[in-house]
């Protein structure tokens, strides 16, 4: 009588773990970078709805002094502070700055639509004339 046998040997699972630990090892990182891309959006989407909304504010005060305490002035989020810095008659700087997993992260955005990265964290890079959303300084915006 022939005895058939059921199941994996060890061999076969050992190897079948080791494939899925390379595969981890190099999906991991990218799926890292894709979550803070993520992240960073709302930093963009905030600092550019914010301009229009300075622009009004400017339009009715002839002043951007004040803007910050505006209804339409960014609302602070667990990933980033807003902050009005530099507000004149005749010109602002809005700032959102990085918290908890996205520290280093900062970014600003002038009354002329400036956009500036003026810190990140190690590897993203910095730039005076865009907002870098890609490790190594690349910037789609």
């Amino acid at each position: 009588m022939k005895r058939v046998q059921k199941g994996f040997t060890l061999i076969e699972i050992m190897i079948a773990v080791a494939i899925v630990g390379i595969l981890m090892a190099v999906a991991l990182p990218a799926y890292s970078d894709y979550v803070t891309r993520g992240r960073l959006s709302e930093a963009f989407t905030a600092l550019g709805g914010a301009q229009p909304s300075a622009e009004q504010f400017w339009s009715n005060n002839r002043s951007y002094v004040g803007f910050d305490a505006a209804g339409n002035f960014p609302s602070n989020t667990p990933n980033f502070t807003y902050a009005l810095s530099a507000a004149t008659a005749s010109g602002y700087t809005l700032t959102a700055t990085g918290t908890g997993k996205m520290a280093g992260f900062v970014y600003t955005i002038d009354q002329s639509g400036t956009h500036a990265t003026t810190g990140s964290p190690s590897g993203w890079g910095v730039s005076a004339s865009c907002w870098v959303d890609h490790k190594g300084g690349a910037c789609s915006n």
